[in-house]
């Protein structure tokens, strides 16, 4: 029973529409599957404007650019995140002032990020690890204070809220992923999320090469010309085409993907309760959107003997992240602040197999044999 980490799943739809895209006659950004995508995320959750990206790195880059960064300013990101969280302005000449996480979660700890604000400070970037949200209010209540911006990478966190409200709808800006490994995918892609008014126009001249190609098409101007800064950040409509069959079903990928979290859960908590491992925990401000079921053993030791036998078993599991401030990259640039939490989770944080297609018997025998492994 081989049972790998991920499967991407396909609802049925997604070569139709593809077929309907190819044969439109439009396959570049922007087309009709485009614009059903981004109007579906904009009437389901409430966002103020949408753009489809390819991928949510790129995204990032144009909140970046957005928030006008550039050399000499300073930016907040968490140190265990994905590199493009950081990347996308280290690009843009900001020096990255890395926070730590919690004890109790992988997100960004908000009460460690106000003694990391200075006269330099543009922005804070927090990161919803694995859907559950960072604690948003006190986020912005600091953002409001030190008059900084707040983007969301919401990479992780599709179909996920905070007191009631979208993850990626609360900052200043937001990213969403849609790669193979996430909840809705399109193998690659991304999505910006604009929440402030001020940035709308703005990211669409950026989305399309620094041109107001879109007002043009709309037929607000006689002609487009080159009028900011930009890149090539639209998503062709043929892998939107792919994207919007997963939109028409993510109900039931997401009731499919819970219920596979809760069974994991439900079957290992006693396992937690012995002091073997322990378990995500969910804030009671946050909702669980089951994009990773992750545990976090009690040492590095402990995860790669655990790892080690899982695969003996046929079954893959793996680690996250390596903490930002000690990467190659950056650990020179790095302040010195020794960043503990995040340390713990690149050392000791292992994620279970999660997709669609993973079913009840495959969930209980990875469960036997992570119970089996801490028994014997």
């Amino acid at each position: 029973m081989k049972i790998p980490f991920n499967k991407p799943y396909l609802t049925g739809k997604e070569a139709h529409y593809i077929y309907q895209a190819v044969y439109s006659g439009k396959i570049s950004g922007n087309g009709s599957f485009t614009k059903k995508c981004q109007q579906y995320f904009e009437s389901r959750y409430g966002f103020k404007k949408t753009l489809l990206t390819t991928s949510c790195t790129d995204a990032l880059e144009m909140t970046a650019i957005l928030m006008n960064i550039m050399p000499g300013d300073e930016v907040i990101v968490p140190s265990y995140t994905f590199v493009s969280t950081a990347l996308a302005f280290i690009r843009q000449g900001a020096y990255v002032r890395f926070a730590d996480s919690e004890k109790d979660t992988p997100n960004i700890d908000a009460e460690k990020i106000e003694p990391l604000i200075n006269d330099k400070t543009k922005a804070i970037i927090v990161v919803h690890y694995a859907g559950m949200a960072c604690d948003m209010d006190k986020v912005m209540a600091l953002a409001h204070k030190y008059n900084l911006f707040v983007v969301e990478d919401a990479a992780q966190a599709v179909d996920s809220f905070y007191k009631g409200k979208p993850l990626g709808s609360i900052g200043h800006l937001g990213t969403f992923s849609f790669h193979e490994t996430k909840n809705l995918s399109s193998g690659e892609g991304g999505m910006l999320t604009i929440n402030d008014d001020r940035f709308i126009e703005r990211a669409e001249i950026i989305w399309e090469k620094g041109t107001n190609r879109s007002q043009f098409f709309r037929g607000q101007i006689n002609k487009y010309c080159w009028v900011d800064t930009g890149s090539s950040f639209l998503l062709s409509d043929v892998i939107a085409a792919f994207l919007y069959a997963q939109l028409e079903n993510i109900d039931d990928i997401q009731s499919k993907r819970k219920a596979i979290w809760n069974h994991y859960y439900n079957s290992l908590i006693q396992l937690q309760s012995e002091g073997f491992l322990t378990l995500a925990k969910l804030p009671n401000y946050a909702t669980n959107n089951s994009h990773m079921f992750y545990l976090v053993c009690n040492s590095i030791e402990q995860r790669t003997d655990l790892i080690s036998y899982l695969k003996s078993e046929d079954v893959l599991s793996v680690f996250h992240y390596l903490s930002l401030h000690k990467s190659e990259y950056y650990k020179n640039k790095h302040d010195g602040r020794e960043l503990p939490m995040s340390d713990i989770y690149e050392n000791c944080l292992l994620r279970l197999p999660l997709y669609y297609e993973l079913s009840s018997e495959q969930v209980s025998f990875v469960c036997e044999k992570i119970i089996s492994f801490f028994r014997k």
